[in-house]
Formats: structure tokens, C-alpha cells, sequence
């Protein structure tokens, strides 16, 4: 048994082909399957299964399979590290983020991080939502992700950052909102809205939300970011329930649009996750903690009742390894 043998069976349990991980690795089925046989000749039992399209692993090829892909992650972590130290000031950072994470979480922090550490690469990897955060995570050797808080998921320690009450985005000119900062939640279930992504963690934590006050929205009209809906609400094409982001200004005189507070939806938290907060080498932990930092000064008010995130009162903080963020 090799470890190469342990990454090929991981990856084929992942992909349910084996032809495609062949295609990945640029070798032959065949030698794909020759790892999966050494294995399975090594713990004397059958660790994959056909299906009618591909292959999965059976109850020992579960077994194996999470066990393996835990090791694997902790070496891939500990050889990084390892690589960082002797490199000094230089190495990389590699984070997952989504679509507008990055403009709207963390523009100021990489520029204050690249001045502290200009020999440090910075990558960035784009992705649809946070369970394919999370897989990235564990498939690869990325560093860190930008999430929503969500559910715990195995083998990812998660670290809210901050809380993100919801408004209601309408453009200025809205007769039905004019002179309020404020709506209820209840109100908004006679309109019809913009639907967040429907697959992002964003919109479940909302329908929760709402859920838990025992209401629900329809929608007309969906869309695949914040950002767009935001567009669509200033355009006049429909009314959004979105995240109060760092960097969007809840007045703005220049832009035709207005935000209202929703007081009774429990905010949004984001934050980061990570394999193993332990294992991070020392620019990955600097970098977390510089976005956490310029964050802290300019989130967006909370609505009137609550505390800031990270003050008394608050939910999350930028301390404790498993409150989890998931986008």
C-alpha cells in the first residue's frame, strides 16, 4: 500500500469513475484500477463496487476512503508548512472564495497584506457555493475558505468572522417604502422578490429564517449573486432581501437605491473554514486575521435591539474554531 494508491482510490471515490480520474491523472484506466486492486489485495476486502454508470466504494471502501482522505489532507497541510518554514517571509496563500467574496469581504485586507508581506503569493479560487468550498477544501491544497455559516461538515473547523443583518434593496424612487428605514419580515410575504441563488447556503439560512417567524416569500425573479440582485432592485425590475455587506452603504445619494432593515431575520454569518486552524502555516493565519481585522471596523449596523457581531451581545466573533462559516 502507497500513498499514491491511497490519492487515487480517494480521488475515484470522489469522481464515482474511474475512467475520469485516469483522464486527470493522464494514464490509463488500467493503471488507475491497479491501485484500487493493490489496496484492496492489502485489506483483504473489496473496496469498490460497479454501478450501472461508474463505480462507488462499498461500506469498507467508506471506511477507508475517510480515513485516507483525512490523512492525506493533514500530510498535504504538514508538508506545506513545512515548505513555508524554510522558505522564510515567501510561500502562498491559497483561498476559495465566491463570485464577489473578494471585492466585497476583502479588498482592503489585500492590500494591507501585501504590504506586510510583498514576498507572498496570493491565489484565489472561485467557487459556486460553500459545499463546493468545502470539497475544494478537501481535494486540494488550498489554505482557506470564505463561507456562510453553516452546518458543521467533517473534517472542516469553520470561524465566523462577522454577522450580516438582511435589508430589503428597492429602488429609491418606491412609493410603497418611502420614509421608512425599517420593514417587517411579515409585510414582504404579499410581494413578490428576488430569489437569492438557490443552491447557496444564503438563501437556506433565509428561508430559515423566515421559517422560524413562520412565514414565507415568493419570488418572481432569480439570480445567480448578491450583486445582481442589488442591480435589478436599483434598475426598478423587482425588490431583493440581501446581506448587509461591508461595503455597501445603507444611504448613498449617487445611487438610485434604497436599504431597509429587516429586524426580526436573524442575520447571516461569514467567516472562514479551514481544515485545521492548528496546521495553517503562518502567512494562510496572517491573512485570515488581516481580512478579520479591516472587517471589524465596517460592517454594517445591526438593526436597532442588536449588538454588533464580536461586541457583547453579539453572535459571532472572530475567536473559536467551530462556529462555522458557510456562504
Amino acid at each position: 500500500m502507497t500513498l499514491d494508491d491511497l490519492r487515487v482510490f480517494v480521488a475515484v471515490c470522489r469522481a464515482g469513475s474511474l475512467s475520469a480520474v485516469a483522464r486527470d491523472l493522464g494514464c490509463t484506466q488500467s493503471a488507475v484500477s491497479q491501485h484500487v486492486r493493490r489496496l484492496e489485495r492489502e485489506t483483504g476486502v473489496g473496496l469498490l463496487e460497479r454501478q450501472p454508470r461508474g463505480v462507488a466504494p462499498t461500506p469498507a471502501g467508506r471506511v477507508l476512503e475517510a480515513a485516507a482522505a483525512e490523512g492525506i489532507a493533514g500530510l498535504d497541510l504538514a508538508l506545506r508548512r513545512l515548505r513555508d518554514l524554510a522558505d522564510g517571509e515567501s510561500g502562498s496563500v491559497r483561498v476559495a472564495t465566491g463570485a464577489t467574496t473578494v471585492r466585497h469581504f476583502m479588498a482592503d485586507a489585500i492590500v494591507t497584506f501585501r504590504r506586510r508581506h510583498p514576498r507572498v503569493n496570493l491565489e484565489f479560487r472561485t467557487e459556486s457555493s460553500s459545499r463546493a468550498c468545502f470539497d475544494a477544501l478537501t481535494d486540494s491544497d488550498l489554505d482557506l475558505a470564505w463561507i456562510t455559516l453553516g452546518p458543521q461538515v467533517r473534517g472542516i473547523e469553520q470561524r465566523p468572522v462577522v454577522e450580516l443583518p438582511w435589508l430589503l434593496a428597492v429602488r429609491a424612487d418606491d412609493d410603497r417604502f418611502a420614509g421608512r428605514t425599517a420593514v417587517s419580515a411579515a409585510s414582504l410575504t404579499e410581494l413578490p422578490l428576488i430569489r437569492l441563488p438557490p443552491n447557496s447556503t444564503s438563501a437556506a439560512q433565509l428561508e430559515t429564517a423566515c421559517a422560524d417567524l413562520g412565514l414565507r416569500f415568493s419570488y418572481d425573479t432569480g439570480v445567480a449573486d448578491w450583486d445582481t440582485a442589488l442591480l435589478l432592485a436599483e434598475l426598478g425590475l423587482g425588490r431583493a432581501v440581501v446581506p448587509a455587506l461591508p461595503d455597501l452603504p445603507i444611504s448613498d445619494p449617487r445611487r438610485p437605491l434604497r436599504l431597509l432593515h429587516i429586524p426580526e431575520l436573524r442575520p447571516l454569518t461569514v467567516g472562514w473554514a479551514v481544515r485545521r486552524w492548528d496546521a495553517l502555516t503562518p502567512a494562510a493565519r496572517a491573512f485570515a486575521d488581516t481580512v478579520a481585522a479591516a472587517l471589524s471596523p465596517r460592517t454594517s449596523p445591526p438593526p436597532p435591539g442588536r449588538s454588533p457581531a464580536g461586541s457583547p451581545g453579539g453572535g459571532a466573533s472572530s475567536t473559536g474554531s467551530d462556529g462555522r462559516p458557510s456562504r
